[in-house]
């Protein structure tokens, strides 16, 4: 043999180097797989953009001004994304949410719903429809600066999801939403007596940096008395036993108070919770000396898809699809336009 060495080094080069990259390149495919299993689809890119077409021109009412105007629905979507969610948010959670608000239009044209809106498809008024900011509006209240940054990434995102809408079996859903849950969110039919097949209870964790999340709200044991017998004058209650007259008797998949009983009175929790304006249904209640002490879970009615939840998927690297997927069970994403 001429070179030995040659011979030697190329030998130790398949018996030793070679089995050694070969485990390495097998323990990273290993990773990734164990990244898959714990996060379905981050790795993984899905595209539901496949039609392009002029999105449609819709009728609004600007419950400010009193009149109808005509507008691009996509622009449109700028002023309600920029008053429904901070535009701080993840991109994937924006892009969750401008879907959902795209679809709650597209719901009320399918199902010709224009009550309340001298005959447009939606109003402005946040408590009747979506909130919506005009981009001259959000200028002035949030300035050149916000306008050049934040408006700049809240249009990339409407654009990114154009005339994409969430469906099941082919029709827009109700895309109901709401700010902040309290670890799960609650069945349609406990919150709004109908239920909606994609409306359901499901877990919603990572919510624990909203600032609603948890509060407390508290009331003299005398007012107490006065604002339950304002809304139920036949109410029996009294200030000297009032410690032993209130008490939770039921609660929602969700956690929400399903029933509560306050002396002779049976309410619903969603009636306690208008009576004293709390942030959601999801409390418990204690008298301490002479308050009636409320600690309140989560934010809003609790049903569809929780905007801090979607926050929390988004930054543990959950995609717009996975939150949507999540949060409206067995929905689809169909691209209109």
């Amino acid at each position: 043999m001429k070179r030995p060495f040659i011979f030697i080094l190329g030998l130790s080069l398949v018996v030793i180097i070679i089995p050694i990259i070969s485990s390495l390149l097998l323990y990273n495919i290993s990773d990734d797989e164990t990244i898959k299993n714990k996060i379905p689809n981050v790795l993984k890119k899905v595209t539901y953009e496949k039609i392009d077409k002029n999105a449609p021109v819709i009728d609004i009412y600007n419950a400010d001004e009193n009149k109808t105007i005509k507008m691009n629905i996509e622009e449109y979507l700028y002023g309600v994304l920029s008053s429904e969610m901070p535009s701080t948010f993840n991109e994937e959670a924006l892009k969750a949410q401008a879907i959902a608000a795209r679809t709650y239009v597209i719901y009320k044209i399918e199902n010709n719903i224009k009550s309340g809106h001298k005959n447009a498809v939606v109003c402005t008024n946040s408590y009747h429809c979506q909130a919506y900011t005009s981009y001259e509006n959000l200028k002035k209240t949030k300035g050149e600066d916000w306008i050049k940054s934040d408006y700049s990434k809240i249009k990339k995102v409407v654009d990114s999801t154009k005339g994409q809408i969430l469906t099941y079996d082919s029709k827009a859903i109700l895309p109901l939403y709401f700010s902040t849950s309290s670890g799960k969110t609650e069945n349609s039919v406990d919150v709004f007596s109908t239920q909606y097949p994609y409306l359901v209870s499901v877990d919603s964790p990572y919510e624990e940096n909203s600032p609603k999340y948890l509060t407390t709200y508290s009331v003299e044991k005398s007012k107490f008395i006065k604002y339950i017998k304002n809304t139920y004058p036949k109410s029996n209650i009294s200030l000297d036993k009032l410690d032993d007259e209130i008490e939770i008797e039921s609660r929602t998949e969700g956690g929400c108070v399903k029933t509560i009983k306050v002396g002779n009175i049976k309410m619903s929790g969603i009636s306690m919770r208008k009576i004293f304006n709390l942030n959601s249904a999801n409390f418990t209640i204690n008298c301490n000396n002479n308050e009636v002490k409320f600690t309140v879970k989560g934010y809003g009615h609790g049903v569809g898809m929780s905007q801090w939840g979607a926050e929390g998927m988004a930054q543990k690297g959950y995609k717009y699809y996975d939150i949507l997927f999540h949060y409206f069970k067995g929905s689809d994403i169909k691209d209109m336009y």
